[in-house]
């Protein structure tokens, strides 16, 4: 049986952010938190979990819920690789200072 998780603060934080986020996107559409639910294909009570920020709502809830205000977009590109600043810079670091041939494998070489 698995470890419950206890969520670090500052994920707890980013959480409880994206719920509100979630829930003033909602309030800017004038949408009810039914509305949304249904396209999300969710209860009021979870999407209520949701707008709260609740760790123990599945990503795929929150993600429902961002394709029901229209905000998918941006859960894709959260971890785009054009955004990884930290793994473009290991990436670069990794690159050899030289690239060569291999030996006996010229132009003129059949094999």
């Amino acid at each position: 049986m698995p470890t419950p998780h206890a969520p670090s603060a500052g994920v707890r934080r980013a959480l409880r952010k994206l719920g509100s986020d979630i829930h003033d996107a909602r309030r800017r559409r004038r949408l009810t938190m039914a509305v949304i639910a249904e396209r999300a294909f969710t209860s009021r009570a979870t999407l209520q979990r949701v707008e709260a920020g609740d760790p123990g709502v599945s990503m795929g809830i929150y993600a429902a819920v961002l394709l029901a205000l229209g905000l998918l977009r941006g859960l894709q590109d959260v971890a785009d690789a054009a955004h990884d600043t930290v793994g473009l810079s290991l990436a670069a670091a990794a690159l050899p200072r030289r690239v060569r041939l291999p030996r006996g494998k010229g132009k003129g070489d059949h094999g």
